[in-house]
């Protein structure tokens, strides 16, 4: 099986990426850059994969720093181009659009574009040089790679960003940044967004205060989806479960699973026999929501790419609701004598042909 190479593996954008291409079952590589690369080792990885993608950058630092460190990185797996003994048919740069504004990070990334399009000339290697614009998405980093990751953050702890300066951006949810970069597609403006800072604030202010009463905000449009997904990975360690409170009478009782402010979903019913371990998947954009109904059961979920493991007991006597974080592969273990059963709400119409489901063992 061909692998894809690639440098920035354990950063954002490079997790985002790694996680893309395990979707689609395809390998990936990570080359260390900086005080960490060798040529060598860089060169074998290189070496008969389907693609090469460049990736780590330096974005913040003193204008020496971020000069210097970009065309080191680009310089060196340029160098590993060179000495790989079968090179890589495509050679992709994750460039941005700053590039040509007169800062010294877009002359550096305009620098290394030109060091890694030379290479792969010389190599016979196709360059796509892909500009992209402000990057977010799930577990960004605050205060450093995206305003939309330091407002979620502030918004999950409970503190009120502040807007210093409105003006228009252009925003592509990492994901999207993975599909190009991989080239399972070629379009950028189809997946991007505009809005101004305030805006964002604004929408994200919306989905956090919706969301804080255990309810889904509007869904209906898939920048919305995006947003929502991001900033619900700010909030997975500090609630992973989202209470019910159920209304007894006479009769029994009667409690409400979920409410959804827009967009049609899907309910669907899930079992799993004593002893039995079910799902053992991951999403990349779909929102779900479990919920017991009979039985216990433990449900397992770990970040891709993470060791660490995540157990939360579901006891259908204390009903609670789960919201299943994306990219991270989770299975659900019953951990009881009798069936487990759950009901399973997707903001999404299942579609066989596209199921966002992918197997992954926790």
């Amino acid at each position: 099986m061909t692998h894809v190479a690639l440098t920035g593996g354990d950063g954002f954008l490079g997790w985002h990426t790694r996680c893309a291409a395990m979707a689609a079952s395809t390998e990936t590589v990570h080359i260390p850059v900086g005080d960490g690369f060798s040529v060598a080792a860089a060169a074998a990885a290189i070496s008969g994969s389907s693609r090469f993608l460049h990736i780590a950058g330096v974005n913040r630092g003193s204008d020496e720093e971020v000069h210097v460190g970009n065309i080191l990185f680009a310089t060196q797996v340029a160098r590993a181009v060179e000495m790989a003994e079968i090179p890589p048919p495509v050679i992709a740069f994750a460039n941005s659009i700053q590039v040509g504004n007169g800062s010294v990070y877009g002359a550096a990334k305009a620098e290394a574009a030109d060091i890694l399009a030379a290479v792969a000339a010389s190599v016979g290697a196709q360059f796509v040089d892909v500009c992209l614009p402000n990057i977010y998405g799930e577990h960004g980093r605050p205060f450093y790679n995206s305003v939309v990751s330091t407002f979620c953050h502030l918004l999950a702890t409970g503190r009120t960003p502040r807007l210093d300066q409105d003006k228009e951006m252009r925003l592509l949810h990492a994901q999207d940044a993975a599909d190009v970069l991989l080239g399972n597609t070629t379009s950028i403006e189809s997946t991007e967004n505009r809005s101004t800072v305030s805006q964002l604030l604004a929408t994200l202010g919306t989905i956090a205060a919706v969301y804080a009463t255990g309810e889904i905000p509007s869904l209906e449009s898939p920048f919305k989806r995006n947003l929502f997904n991001t900033y619900r990975s700010f909030t997975s360690d500090q609630r992973p479960t989202i209470s019910l409170t159920p209304r007894p009478d006479e009769k029994g009782s009667l409690g409400k699973v979920l409410r959804s402010h827009g967009r049609p979903g899907q309910f669907s019913f899930s079992t799993t026999a004593p002893g039995a371990t079910g799902a053992s998947h991951f999403h990349r954009r779909k929102v779900e929501r479990l919920t017991p109904v009979q039985g216990t059961a433990v449900i397992s979920w770990r970040r891709l790419f993470h060791a660490d493991v995540v157990d939360i007991r579901l006891d259908a006597t204390r009903p609670v609701a789960v919201d299943v974080p994306t990219m991270w592969a989770y299975r659900i273990s019953n951990a009881g004598p009798e069936e487990f059963r759950s009901a399973i709400w997707s903001n999404e119409v299942f579609d066989p042909s596209d199921p966002d489901t992918f197997p992954e063992v926790v």
